[in-house]
Formats: structure tokens, C-alpha cells, sequence
């Protein structure tokens, strides 16, 4: 079963990595082998040969099983693809006015520019035009480019009767397909907006015949939507002009957009970004507090005891509340295994079953990706069931009770060794110093921190979302002091993707019970991932990369033993440039600690942009421009100016 699971999803993983979809031809195909697999596996317990050699049956069998299993998720997931691409804008419509109506279907979320949400089309009013069912679509405001304008004042400046989770409107928009810049080691825009069932994107044209056609629309995902949008609105109400709001906002309802940038780097350096979002730690807590005081009442009273046991309508309150929180939360990756592994827990017990971590997880893991194979490509994803499954292995199935500090010390090691391999490879980079600001991160967010917001989120009452406040404050200031440590994070080259199963044997070896010999031998499976560089250019040559910022340009060039950067691209908002976007990280990747030379041709955004964040996150041996740029430049670097003629070996 544990094994049927995983080859299940390799495949749908398999198709993501595709350059192109496998034909209907193929897939009709595939499907006669799956249906020969199925009948095989059925009646091969009834042949001579299992008989004579149940070793080989056996084997015979489980390879059938997970060919079938490997081959069903390349069919699952290039057939959920096939059916979203085909809900496609065509090129001749883009950029073009075109009449739609539709429902406003998730809250609106406040940029630099105005608000973005995203919209479910019901009728398309142009005659001829073709329009995707799901867009995201952006109103500017009036007061866009202005200093100083922010995602705040553009939540300030939104009229508090426009676009409400739920509403049908009729709208003028311009839409485009979803593109995004391509580099090595950077983030895949376009591949995420699939993921999201976002079709198009676009923005609203003002026009006379826009119209607010139905408050709103009763369905079950608009409920949830307007939901969230009104706590969401509670929380800003109460926590007005409150730096660390955002992070009380992404721990009650999953909405992460009002974070800012610098308290992400804290919580990315400090190893604690998990916890600043819904996870199953949390979905978890709340389903068992609830499982304890249902029981802690239901067993008090005969009458409700008899019509139904204490245990089962325990167990169903705590599944109940796990629904609703992940609901509540965006239904994200994390929150999705928590509540698909808390039901099969609840089913097993309902049926009077016992069953292990491993197959809850299996089954949990099934679920997901047949409800969205996208779901593979999430880092959320693997770090989420890898965590669960380092935990179940380095933890389950051991002799005696453990001391409960000796326990915690035994999660945190299993967690942070057990992550470290996929961290380095999503990320190229890991925090040293987490085991100890998860020590105390984690019972304070879990049990102190989240518990209050909810509370305070749903109830009329506004001390518990300030106390939840005053005790966040308190742990971000131990987080900011604990990031002010020279040696808080190591960061590395992308190691390659082959050095990922060593370091998860070696793992594995490492998380042996005590007793066994050699563990530490387990820390050679980690060497590849330090060792094997990137193949840097001979002697002689020189690698030029030109990468993808969009409006503007940043070229790389990179020798034997220098790295010399050209521009830095431009700069998209407050919070985010091409410099922190697509530069540094693809010098991280590409295992570049330090520039040689930095030149900036010139002070237009497109080109110097992405200036201050490479200047921050990367040492410079000298920087050369053609101004004077505002941005300080530490001492060990030499600043050279620009002219005609200058050149360098």
C-alpha cells in the first residue's frame, strides 16, 4: 500500500517535470495496460505458478502493483491537465475590452497598486470573445505610482462597498494569459497560476456599465470566501497599524499577503516561516482541544452517552472543527494532509480499526494528489509529509515512555536532520539556529499565540486578539535577536538532484534506534550535497547568462574564478525587485559567494533597480557606476566610477 502510494505520486510528479503532455493516443493506451495490470493482479492468485513459487508471485505482483500505480498517476495528472489547459485565453483576445459577468471569488487582497482577487466567469457578454472560467483580475487606484503608496493605504483607499467575496458583478476587463520571467533556481509563475486554476489575468477597465448585479451568490465556496473576509476585516479592525497584524492574519485564516518582506527573511533565518501560516500543528491543536472538552462534558451526561458513545462524538467535534479551520485557512497543502489524516484516524476509530502512522499517511498522501495532482509541485508538500514521516519513523515503534523533555529533544533532532536534504535543495539554504527558536516558537505560536487569535477572530471580544498580539511581539523580538547572529543560516550552491537520495539514506541511517552501530556513518550520505560544485567555465572561457527580469536586463559572466554582474534589473514594488527575486538567488545557485565586479551602466530602474538588494545579500569586491548611487556600500568595497575607455582583465 505504502509503496502503491508513492509510486503513485512519482508519477503525477513525473508529468510536471514533462516538457509535453502526453497525447490522448498514449493515454488510451496507458489506460488498456492499467485495466491488463488490474485483471492480472486479480487473477494471478489463482494461477499454477503462485503455487509453486509464492516468493516469485509475490514479487511478480508487488511489480505490477507499482508499474499500475506509477503508470495510473501519469494518467490521473496529464488528464487533469489536459481538461485545464484546454480553459485557455486565446492570443487574439488578449489585451483586448471584453464584457463578463461573474462572481467575485476570493477576498480581496490589497497591493501597491490597488486590490487583486479572483473571479469565477458566468457569462461572457462580447459576442465571439472566449474567456477562461477562473481570472485574476486587478483594480488600480487612482492614486497609483504616488509616494509612499502601499498595500495599507491601498486597503484604506478601497471603497468599503466594492468587490466583496460572493458578489456578482458585470465588468469590462482586458485580460492576458499568466506569464512570468524563466531562470534557473527562481520561482515558476507560470507553473504556479496553472496550479491555481488562474486562466488568465487582467485588470478592470473602468467603464459606465459596470454593475453590482447580486450581493451575493450562495455557494458553498463564496460562503467560506465571505467568511474569511470578515475576519479578515475583524483583525484589521482591532489590530489597526499593528506591525506583526499580517502574521496574526496568516495564523487565523492562511492569508500571508500582508507579511512584510523583512519579517519573512526573519522567520526564513530563523527556521520558523512553518509556523506563520496554517499548519497541521495547529489544525491538529485546536481538533484536539475541542476532542477533549466535547468528551469532558458528553460522558457527564447518560442521555447523550447512550444515543452515541463519548469517544465517536468526540471524535466527530474534533473532525468537524479541523474542517472548518482548514477551510477557514485557505485549504492549503499542510492543511489538506492534517484533516485528510485526522479523518482516517476518525473512520478507523468509528469501525473499531487499528491502523499504523505509515498507512494514514499513505492514504492521506493518496487523497491529495488525486484531488489536485498540482499539489507535487508545492514545497509545502513534501516538507509537510516528509516532516510526518521523519517523525513516525524516528518515533514509532520504540520500547518505554520517553521523559517528556527527552521526547521534544528527539522531534526537534528528527525534524531539522530529517529536513535538512530537501530544504537545501527547494532552498539552498537551512537555518543553524532553529532547533532553538523552534524550542520556544513552537508552544508559544501553537498553544498561546494562535488559540487567542482564533478566539478573538470570532468572538465580539478584542482582548484576546491583544493578548495574542503582546505575546507574538515577545517572541518576535527573541526571533530578531536570534537572527542578528552572524552564523544564523548556511546557504550553498543548488545541489544537484541525484545527491537528494544519499542524503535521505544517510538520514535514515542517522534516525536508527540507539543502540544500533555506526549511526554516524549516516553524515556520508550528506557529502554529495557539499561536494559536488557547479561546473564553473575552463581556463580561458567564459559563461555569459542573460537573465529573464522582465522590463529591463542583468547579465552574469562568469570565468574560472571571477563573477562579474551587469545591471540588476528593475524594481516591481516596495517589497520586491529583481535583485532579491531572480539575482541573488541564481548566484546562490549557482554557488557564487561573492562578486568581483558589480557594474550598474546607469540610474534608470530597469537597470538599477535590483541594485540594493544584490548589494545587501551578496559581498562586492568593487562596484562601478556611471552615478552616485544612495545606497550604502560597505568599506571593503571599492567604488569605481564609469568612463569611456575603462577596461579590465
Amino acid at each position: 500500500m505504502i509503496l502503491a502510494a508513492l509510486m503513485f505520486v512519482f508519477g503525477a510528479w513525473n508529468v510536471q517535470q514533462m516538457a509535453q503532455l502526453p497525447s490522448l493516443y498514449w493515454l488510451l493506451c496507458a489506460s488498456v495496460v492499467l485495466l491488463v495490470i488490474f485483471f492480472s493482479q486479480y487473477h494471478l492468485q489463482f494461477s499454477p505458478f503462485v503455487r509453486v513459487n509464492s516468493h516469485a508471485s509475490r514479487f511478480l505482483r508487488l511489480f505490477l502493483l507499482s508499474a499500475g500505480a506509477f503508470l495510473f498517476g501519469i494518467c490521473w495528472a496529464s488528464s487533469f491537465a489536459l481538461w485545464r489547459m484546454s480553459d485557455v485565453l486565446p492570443h487574439a483576445w488578449e489585451q483586448k475590452t471584453i464584457a463578463v459577468v461573474g462572481v467575485v471569488a476570493s477576498v480581496p487582497e490589497a497591493t501597491e497598486r490597488g486590490i487583486r482577487f479572483r473571479f469565477d466567469v458566468e457569462k461572457i457578454l462580447t459576442p465571439e470573445a472566449i474567456v477562461p472560467h477562473h481570472i485574476s483580475l486587478n483594480q488600480y487606484l487612482v492614486n497609483k505610482g504616488h509616494e509612499g503608496f502601499s498595500a495599507k493605504s491601498a486597503h484604506a483607499a478601497m471603497p468599503p462597498s466594492q468587490f466583496k467575496a460572493g458578489e456578482r458583478w458585470r465588468l469590462s476587463v482586458r485580460l492576458k494569459r499568466p506569464h512570468g520571467t524563466a531562470n534557473p533556481h527562481g520561482f515558476d509563475f507560470e507553473s504556479w497560476a496553472l496550479s491555481e486554476n488562474i486562466r488568465a489575468m487582467g485588470s478592470i477597465k473602468n467603464s459606465t456599465d459596470d454593475k453590482l448585479l447580486n450581493h451575493f451568490v450562495w455557494r458553498p465556496n463564496y460562503v467560506v470566501e465571505h467568511l474569511r473576509e470578515q475576519v479578515k476585516q475583524r483583525i484589521a479592525y482591532v489590530l489597526t497599524d499593528k506591525p506583526y497584524s499580517g502574521i496574526i492574519q496568516a495564523l487565523v485564516m492562511g492569508d500571508d499577503s500582508q507579511i512584510v518582506l523583512d519579517d519573512w527573511q526573519v522567520f526564513l533565518r530563523t527556521g520558523t516561516s512553518h509556523l506563520m501560516s496554517i499548519s497541521g500543528l495547529h489544525i491538529t491543536m485546536l481538533a484536539g482541544l475541542v476532542f477533549a472538552a466535547v468528551g469532558f462534558f458528553w460522558r457527564r451526561s447518560p442521555n447523550l452517552a447512550m444515543r452515541l458513545p463519548t469517544r465517536k462524538a468526540a471524535t466527530l467535534a474534533g473532525v468537524i472543527t479541523a474542517l472548518i479551520y482548514a477551510l477557514i485557512a485557505g485549504f492549503s497543502v499542510p492543511s489538506q494532509r492534517t484533516f485528510y489524516m485526522l479523518m482516517v484516524f476518525a473512520v478507523a476509530m468509528w469501525s473499531g480499526r487499528q491502523l499504523v502512522i505509515s498507512q494514514v499517511l499513505a492514504v492521506a498522501l493518496v487523497i491529495v494528489v488525486l484531488l489536485d495532482p498540482w499539489a507535487v509541485n508545492a514545497p509545502g508538500f513534501w516538507l509537510s509529509f516528509g516532516a510526518v514521516a521523519m517523525l513516525a519513523y524516528a518515533l514509532g515503534a520504540r520500547v518505554g515512555q520517553l521523559h517528556w523533555l527527552q521526547a521534544a529533544l528527539q522531534t526537534q533532532w528528527a525534524v531539522t536532520i530529517g529536513m535538512l536534504p530537501l530544504l537545501l535543495v527547494m532552498f539552498n539554504q537551512t537555518s543553524i539556529i532553529s532547533p532553538i527558536a523552534n524550542a520556544f516558537a513552537i508552544p508559544l505560536i501553537s498553544f498561546v499565540v494562535t488559540p487567542l487569535a482564533l478566539l478573538g477572530s470570532f468572538l465580539p471580544f478584542d482582548t484576546p486578539l491583544n493578548l495574542s498580539y503582546q505575546a507574538l511581539a515577545g517572541c518576535m523580538w527573541a526571533l530578531k535577536w536570534l537572527n542578528q547572529l552572524p552564523m544564523a543560516t548556511w546557504q550553498q550552491h543548488a545541489p544537484a538532484t541525484w545527491t537528494l537520495l544519499p542524503a535521505m539514506c544517510g538520514v535514515l541511517w542517522l534516525l536508527l534506534p540507539r543502540g544500533f552501530p555506526l549511526r554516524w556513518l549516516g553524515l556520508v550520505g550528506f557529502l554529495p550535497m557539499f561536494i559536488v560544485m557547479p561546473v564553473r567555465p575552463m581556463l580561458g572561457d567564459m559563461k555569459v547568462t542573460v537573465l529573464d527580469v522582465g522590463q529591463g536586463l542583468s547579465v552574469v559572466v562568469q570565468t574560472a574564478r571571477h563573477t562579474l554582474l551587469y545591471d540588476a534589473g528593475p524594481k516591481y514594488n516596495e517589497q520586491s525587485d529583481a535583485g532579491s527575486r531572480i539575482v541573488v538567488p541564481f548566484l546562490r545557485g549557482e554557488g557564487v559567494k561573492k562578486l568581483d565586479g558589480f557594474f550598474v551602466s546607469h540610474n534608470d530602474n530597469d537597470h538599477s533597480g535590483g541594485m540594493r538588494s544584490v548589494l545587501a545579500q551578496i559581498p562586492v569586491t568593487w562596484f562601478a557606476s556611471s552615478f552616485t548611487p544612495e545606497v550604502e556600500v560597505p568599506a571593503s568595497q571599492a567604488r569605481i566610477p564609469c568612463f569611456a575607455g575603462q577596461d579590465w582583465t
